[in-house]
Parts: structure tokens; sequence; C-alpha cells
């Protein structure tokens, strides 16, 4: 039991990770990015490639794929997303699914539909019995990487000068504006980390979720049921939301394989009847 839920608090944290990106640019951009799990992907695929082929060591990886995915979402944001903000939400649905469905082509074409495996280092395979509980080395690292980023995010956005200034120029972007704040650069950074931390989330789960060209479309749902849940307005609703959902995810697949899944999307619908806003969420837009 103590084993499942160690597992289903790394699991969690390695869902948090992945979705927080998403949380940002939904919650704070007020945009809607279906294609978030392309990045996660993107920093997936870096990872394999890079230890694969090139023989980068697995701890150099994590940062590169933080790196390539930011850079990508650099490149992207004010190319073809920038364009999108101010218009409908459908729109920007469309168009994000639009974007999914072409990066799982092109990494089909590129890569291959195979699916991906990677050689964790030694010293992170295998099991730490303590107190006749099973932990998993991995799983223990993902837990320690996961909360320290999120330590880390949640300090920048509600103690930083650049977290009050992304909150000013969600709240009025002309505002803010006419008081200096470069807003396209603001947003540009913001949609930058938040497709990085989407690439980390991706290296980091390569082995743990399994990696192939339709990973974007088999965990999109997983993304926006920690969105829909936690909220968008705070960091620790999604946290909360993740924990709860690897947590419960984790259990039901392993008490009832046939119902697990089925456990979980229930429990969201439930929630979401009581608490349309999200069971975390509160009033204003803070971070």
């Amino acid at each position: 039991m103590l084993t499942l839920l160690f597992d289903g608090i790394a699991y969690g944290m390695l869902l948090f990770v992945l979705s927080v990106g998403l949380a940002v640019t939904l919650g704070l951009m007020n945009f809607i990015n279906l294609a978030h799990g392309a990045f996660a992907m993107a920093g997936g695929y870096i990872t394999v490639l890079a230890m694969n082929r090139l023989g980068v060591p697995f701890l150099a990886c994590l940062p590169l794929a933080f790196i390539g995915a930011a850079l990508l979402g650099m490149l992207l944001e004010p190319t073809l997303y920038r364009p999108m903000y101010a218009k409908p939400h459908l729109d920007q649905v469309l168009f994000s699914i639009g974007l999914v469905f072409m990066a799982v082509a092109a990494v089909d074409y590129f890569v291959g539909s195979m699916q991906q495996n990677i050689t964790l280092p030694q010293w992170l395979q295998g099991r730490l019995p303590i107190e006749a509980v099973g932990i998993g080395r991995y799983r223990l690292f993902i837990i320690v990487v996961c909360a320290a980023l999120t330590l880390v995010l949640q300090w920048v956005l509600s103690r930083t000068r650049f977290g009050s200034r992304l909150r000013a120029a969600v709240d009025d972007p002309r505002t803010a504006g006419g008081l200096g704040l470069d807003v396209n650069r603001i947003f540009l950074l913001t949609f930058a980390v938040g497709s990085g931390l989407a690439g980390l989330g991706g290296a980091l789960g390569a082995e743990v979720l399994g990696l192939d060209p339709t990973f974007p479309l088999k965990f999109m749902i997983y993304f926006l049921i920690v969105c829909s849940v936690g909220g968008t307005t705070t960091i620790t609703g999604p946290l909360l939301a993740a924990l709860l959902l690897g947590i419960f995810d984790v259990a039901g697949k392993y008490y009832v394989p046939k119902l697990g899944a089925f456990i979980v999307y229930s429990l969201m619908i439930v929630i979401l009847m009581v608490r349309p806003q999200g069971l975390f969420a509160r009033g204003g837009k803070q971070a």
C-alpha cells in the first residue's frame, strides 16, 4: 500500500511538471494550448536521441530537453501563437489540435513509430528497501526534482518582479504597455519557460510513461484534468490535482485494472459537477 502511494506521488509530481506550463498559459495568458504535449514529446525525443545516438549522460540530457523545448517555444510563440491570442477559444483549440497532429506526423516520419527506450544510470535503477517499503530510486529522483521545480516556480511567480509584471501584463496589457512593460517579451519568456518545463517533464517521463509519436494525444486528457480540477489561478491547485490524479490512477490500475481509467474520469466528473471552477481555484488572477 505504501509503495503504491509513493509511486502515485511520483507519478503525480511528474504530471504536474508536464502540466504546469499549460496551467500557466491557460490561467495567466488566457490561451488554450492543446499542443502543450508536443513540447513534452520534443523534450523526450531530445533525451532519447542524445542518449542513444550521441552517448550524452542522462543528467546532461535534462537541461538539454528544457532548453530545446524552450527554444522551440520561443520560435513558435511570435510566429504562430501570438496572432491567435486575440482569437476566440474555439479557434485556439482547433489551431493547437492541428499542431498536435502535425507534430505526431512529423515525429512518425523522421524518427519512426517505434516505442523509444532509454537506459537509466545504474544509481537510478532498482529500489531502496526502507522499512519494508520498496521505494524506486528513479521515482524518488523524480519527486525530488519536481518538488524543487515547484518551489522555484512558486517563488518566481509570487515573489519576483517578473511574476508581478506577468500578472500586470495579463490583467491589462494596454495599461502595462503604457507603463513601459514589454508585454510581448513577457509573454514570450513565459511561453518559453512553460514549453521548457513540458520538455523537462517529457525527458523525466520517457522511462516511466513511454515515448512514441502518439504521446501528445495519449496524455492530453491528463494535462486537461490537472488544469480543470486544480484550477489555473494558482500553482498549488494543479500540484494538488496532479497528486490526486497520480495516486488514484496508480491505485485504480493496481486494484481494479479494468476500471482504472474509469475511476479517474468518474472522480473528475464528480469534482467538476460540485466545483465547476476547479477544486482549488480561487478568485482573481493570482500566482
